[in-house]
């Protein structure tokens, strides 16, 4: 799931040259746009430079409250931010795409599987949580 934007990115390149092709340009330019829209949705590097799992661990428990892991394209991921608003800002946010110790924690708390978001609050992972908890312990920092 990782390199799906790299697919994803070829499969643009291959339906806006046959469009270009047969001569539609409109067509391609909606494709194209759609397109690059979809890979930047899920490539690795959207949100640019997150905290790493490392940092985190480095850090004073007083100081990371809510730690949240997360992946570029990631439906349930968008909901939570979305949910938060500008409260998201105070959490600690961790791209598993970019730091492999961030994906093997994920992977270890939730039996394997690198299910995501995985929030740890005070602590405690909740895998997918209900956005107004987070939101309430957000809050009461």
């Amino acid at each position: 799931m990782r390199r799906l934007w790299i697919v994803l990115l070829a499969l643009v390149v291959v339906v806006v040259g046959a469009s270009l092709w047969q001569g539609d340009r409109l067509f391609a330019g909606v494709y194209a746009l759609g397109g690059l829209a979809l890979v930047w949705w899920t490539a690795p590097w959207r949100g640019g430079r997150t905290t790493t799992h490392q940092e985190v661990l480095a850090m004073p428990e007083s100081d990371r409250p809510v730690v949240i892991y997360w992946r570029p394209g990631c439906g349930f991921c968008q909901r939570l931010k979305a949910h938060l608003g500008r409260d998201g800002e105070r959490a600690t946010w961790v791209n598993i795409w970019q730091d492999e110790a961030a994906a093997a924690y994920v992977r270890e708390v939730n039996g394997g599987d690198e299910t995501v978001p995985t929030v740890v609050i005070d602590g405690i992972p909740h895998t997918n949580p209900r956005p107004a908890l987070v939101l309430e312990r957000l809050r009461a920092s």
